[in-house]
């Protein structure tokens, strides 16, 4: 699977997560460790999601922060969060679609080729789909073809970026687990 089509696999994950939060529990309590956002509720992680995805069309035309960051400071969210999460979810889409990747990515901890970067991208949206779903009680399921893009494109690259401390240690998993299962104990993020 090319690392685009993991990409947008990754992001339809997360969106249907997303999409599936209770108002209610925008305002919930999250994990400190998921944002360096002090004392961080729910809505505070559909912003860093929201944020994320207003800079796909910018990270694709080669942008980068040190080129300026309008939306840090914006209202991303507004008055519906999870309506405005989902607008710029179907532009960061759009971008990707159109085919038009620089072929360097430039992140805020550095330059990594477009191949590498959407990795980058879907890896961060496919586990926290997971988490959040996890945390929040939301029926879910990785697909087995985003489990099958993170085998082929992620799983290889675990320990060099465990010791960049993106993953924690892997976890055995049970005998008869399941293809998603083992994905996550390979990658630290089983929790039973």
């Amino acid at each position: 699977m090319r690392t685009d089509e993991l990409f947008l696999e990754a992001d339809a994950a997360l969106r249907s997560v997303i999409d599936r939060i209770d108002p209610a529990d925008l305002s919930k309590q999250a994990p400190q460790e998921w944002t360096s956002t002090p004392d961080p509720t729910f809505r505070d992680i559909v912003f860093a999601h929201a944020y994320d995805e207003a800079w796909v069309p910018g990270v694709l035309a080669g942008k980068s922060i040190a080129d300026g960051d309008e939306y840090r400071n914006a209202d991303l969210l507004g008055d519906d969060p999870i309506a405005s999460y989902d607008r710029l979810n179907d532009t960061a889409t759009a971008a990707v679609r159109e085919d038009n990747a620089a072929t360097t990515f430039r992140f805020q901890y550095g330059d990594y080729s477009a191949e590498e970067g959407f990795a980058h991208l879907a890896t961060y949206r496919a586990f926290q789909a997971w988490l959040i779903a996890k945390h929040l009680g939301i029926p879910f399921h990785m697909s087995p073809e985003l489990i099958a893009g993170l085998n082929e494109n992620v799983v290889p690259h675990a320990d060099e970026w465990r010791q960049f401390g993106v993953f924690p240690p892997a976890i055995e998993p049970l005998a008869d687990a399941d293809d998603e299962t083992r994905l996550l104990c390979t990658l630290g993020f089983w929790i039973p």
